[in-house]
């Protein structure tokens, strides 16, 4: 049987796998922030709910790691959550300025009068269609699986 040897790791050696797990982190959501080109296209993509889901991440291990953090550590993570802050605000920006197929037939619906649907009114007099008046009618199902 393998024996189990236990290492013991320096704290020197602990700070800077921190360091670059903070950097990785930080690396990956700066892709998603399309701040670094993807490696096959040589685009910039965009991802904002995971760009926002890593920094999320990141705060959250400053927040679980307060007061046991070293200044070089602290430093490093502050400043990495604070740029991608920023980029991720810009990113947002940049998006929302940009004006998307779906944007610009909003502004053309905008520029063209409102006038309300026609509704076709039956008299009183004319009975409500039955079951029977329906049949050409398909009907759609939903079904979950069962």
């Amino acid at each position: 049987m393998a024996e189990y040897q236990n290492t013991t790791v320096s704290s020197g050696e602990m700070t800077q796998r921190f360091i670059e797990f903070v950097m990785m982190q930080a690396q990956n959501a700066a892709f998603m922030l399309g701040q670094i080109p993807h490696p096959q296209s040589g685009k910039a993509e965009v991802n904002l709910d995971m760009a926002q889901l890593l920094i999320d991440q990141l705060v959250m291990i400053q927040d679980k790691t307060q007061g046991n953090l070293n200044s070089d550590e602290s430093r490093i993570l502050a400043g990495a959550i604070s740029n991608l802050q920023m980029a991720f605000v810009e990113a947002v920006q940049a998006k929302s300025s940009v004006p998307s197929s779906s944007a610009s037939s909003e502004n053309y619906a905008a520029d063209q009068p409102e006038t309300p649907p026609k509704v076709d009114q039956k008299p009183a007099d004319q009975p409500l269609p039955t079951q029977g008046d329906a049949e050409g009618k398909k009907k759609f199902v939903k079904s979950y699986g069962s």
